[in-house]
């Protein structure tokens, strides 16, 4: 089955930047582009899906708590109709940059904090699908295959697609460890070795099990702002390369 590549892009701000996003949209298929919230500005939002358009990658929106401080790896608490709100709000606003540029948003996929709350959180999964559903029944909507947010898109009709990350270790609870834990993030050779083993066998490596957990997965993440990201995404589109493994967008 063919497997999608993505990674999160646009995270600068202003005269800060992150990562190298020219580079690694000559490598991923799926461009995750921060809206404002957690990380980006207009510029850099208008800068990235121009980019992403003339190199053929499609365009995600990743919406996230307004968070800039902290890089939206803080929960914030909200009202679930404040949560739809914002989730709305970052979808038309890069929307409007990615129509600018000839394409739109094809799909969506919480950031950090809410991604982690909305998986756990029907409340906040449903927030999260409702703002899709009054935006554009036709997006597809990224996120940890199992989870309350494909109960929810199941629940709102609308398209979900499971993601696996390459650059992090798992719970034996099939969860993404937290960062602080030790050997959360994998480095070059175990993300290689990861995005394989999930393209291949649906497994990835577990930090407090000492074995492999089941990861579903059409599209598998590496994230923009973990060290050497670049030579990671290369490495691992290769890999699958030559195992047979086609990369192409699923949107």
């Amino acid at each position: 089955m063919p497997l999608d590549l993505n990674s999160d892009l646009g995270e600068g701000f202003g005269a800060w930047a992150m990562g190298d996003d020219a580079a690694m949209l000559d490598i991923v298929t799926s461009a995750n582009i921060a809206c404002g919230f957690h990380a980006g500005d207009p510029s850099i939002m208008r800068r990235t899906c121009a980019l992403a358009v003339e190199k053929g990658v499609r365009i995600g929106a990743h919406v996230g708590y307004r968070d800039l401080a902290g890089f939206g790896r803080r929960a914030i608490a909200m009202e679930p109709g404040e949560l739809r709100d914002e989730v709305l709000y970052q979808i038309g606003s890069l929307d409007a940059f990615a129509r600018a540029a000839g394409d739109r948003v094809r799909y969506v996929k919480p950031h950090g904090a809410l991604y982690h709350s909305a998986a756990k959180d029907l409340q906040f999964a449903d927030a999260v699908l409702a703002a899709l559903a009054e935006y554009d029944a036709d997006l597809a909507l990224l996120g940890p295959a199992g989870s309350q947010l494909e109960r929810a898109a199941m629940d709102f009709g609308l398209r979900f697609v499971g993601e696996g990350f390459a650059d992090r270790a798992y719970t034996h609870a099939g969860t993404l460890a937290p960062r602080g834990v030790a050997g959360a993030v994998l480095h070059t050779n175990e993300a290689v070795a990861q995005a394989v083993s999930i393209a291949l066998s649906g497994r990835a490596h577990s930090v407090d099990g000492g074995g492999k957990v089941k990861v579903v997965a059409q599209s598998i993440c590496v994230h923009g702002d973990t060290p050497a990201a670049v030579e990671m995404a290369r490495l691992i589109r290769s890999a699958l390369d030559d195992v047979g493994v086609p990369v192409e967008s699923f949107a």
